[in-house]
């Protein structure tokens, strides 16, 4: 059977789709386009009205295209409105968040899936996901899925659920098959990250999981996602620091930099707090690539608390950020605000603030220039990307998913020069 998944959102939606790939290819399945499929999981986000509006028009889109298609949706958007997506074109099936553990199964059962016998019961070649599948070099796993926490704005608690975090072993085992099967870079996520190892009650936090894969016997390179800025401690800080195994990237969402908007998103920290932690980190990895999340037009914002943002955000060293324009979720405390801001002002702060993250980032790119990394080539052997996160055009092309030496020569488009690493 052919098939195709279609991803909205975060990582930990990657990671998600991820592992639901390998168990459709464990099957015999094998991977088309979404015009060509028979079957398309469709992965979907709810952080925004923008992200259901997204996943509605790429079913319908496909639908018109590919009208004999079935459609599994799932992800938050399908655990948020259920009915709604129901209703959309050609879906046969909508899960949950909590049952995409046992989508494919479940896809079994209803005769919804076909599946190809395995000689023996062996793995062939398309038995597990290796790099290069569907374009990808670098694994996404997630260790961690749910959220505690009450910001004012999210419905992802909803969605996703209490925290709930993978054993180490397990997430150990796994970073061991990946590294076997050979993935040199390993994106570990969650839902709240920082609290990996909170619900376990063995002693295991994020800390503990860090270290142990700084210290990995392998040449893996792990890059860390997403963290909340009190999450990020100065023992976090000092393992990424000292151990070449963890990617010198950081990605604190701020939201804003006003505090009275902070203290209504119900955010647990500061505006100064969040600039000691940038300043912590860029002290010790000066080169270290740090973005951040930031939310334009939250109910009440003042021009002063805008302001207040534009400020932090060109005074601080960011490499980059995301701007995302607010918009009501229904359900959240935020919702039920009074002092909604108008959309056309939020357009226009929006725009100014990703001017300022252009700036930004270029000052960041231009840092670069003359310096010469480690870095994993992509899509054909044509581009790395680095530790810190930049993806570089190289004149020459290596063979794809090897560690070369690039040497950054221009800002703009960035481009450099690469050897083969040597070990």
């Amino acid at each position: 059977m052919k098939y195709a998944i279609v991803t909205f959102g975060c990582r930990v939606n990657q990671a998600d789709s991820l592992s639901i790939e390998g168990e459709l290819r464990r099957r015999g399945n094998v991977a088309a386009a979404p015009e060509d499929a028979d079957l398309i999981v469709v992965n979907t986000c709810s952080v925004t009205a923008a992200a259901d509006q997204g996943a509605r028009q790429t079913i319908r889109r496909v639908a018109r295209v590919n009208p004999d298609v079935r459609v599994v949706v799932t992800g938050c958007y399908a655990t948020r409105r259920p009915d709604e997506v129901a209703e959309l074109p050609n879906v046969v099936r909508v899960i949950p968040n909590d049952g995409k553990e046992s989508l494919i199964a479940e896809l079994e059962v209803a005769g919804e899936l076909t599946t190809a016998e395995r000689f023996n019961g062996a793995d062939g070649p398309c038995g597990t996901l290796e790099p290069g599948v569907a374009g990808r070099t670098a694994l996404t796993l997630r260790v961690q899925t749910g959220c505690d926490e009450e910001c004012s704005y999210c419905i992802i608690p909803t969605t996703r659920g209490k925290g709930r975090s993978r054993p180490i072993r397990e997430v150990l085992r796994d970073v061991s098959r990946a590294a076997d099967a050979g993935y040199r870079e390993i994106a570990i996520t969650g839902v709240h990250l920082g609290s990996y190892g909170r619900d376990l009650n063995d002693g295991s936090d994020l800390t503990r999981l860090v270290r142990e894969l700084g210290n990995w016997d392998g040449d893996v390179l792990f890059r860390i996602s997403s963290l909340e800025p009190m999450d990020c401690t100065p023992a976090f800080i000092d393992i990424a620091a000292h151990s070449p195994r963890i990617a010198p990237h950081f990605h604190l969402p701020l939201q804003h930099g006003s505090d009275t908007v902070l203290r209504r998103m119900r955010r647990p920290y500061t505006a100064g707090y969040f600039r000691g932690v940038v300043e912590a980190i860029h002290t010790r990895l000066p080169n270290a690539a740090i973005g951040t999340d930031l939310i334009v037009g939250f109910p009440g914002e003042t021009d002063a608390d805008f302001e207040a943002t534009a400020r932090m955000l060109d005074t601080l060293p960011i490499g980059y950020a995301h701007v995302f324009p607010y918009s009501d979720r229904p359900g959240t405390v935020a919702a039920a605000l009074t002092s909604k801001i108008d959309g056309n002002v939020i357009r226009d702060r929006a725009r100014a603030l990703r001017e300022i993250v252009a700036s930004k980032s270029e000052q960041f790119r231009r840092r670069q220039v003359g310096r010469t990394m480690r870095a994993l080539t992509v899509d054909d052997g044509t581009s790395v990307v680095t530790g810190n996160y930049l993806k570089v055009r190289i004149r020459h092309s290596q063979p794809r998913n090897s560690w070369v030496m690039v040497k950054v020569e221009e800002a703009n488009p960035l481009s450099g020069v690469a050897t083969p690493s040597g070990h």
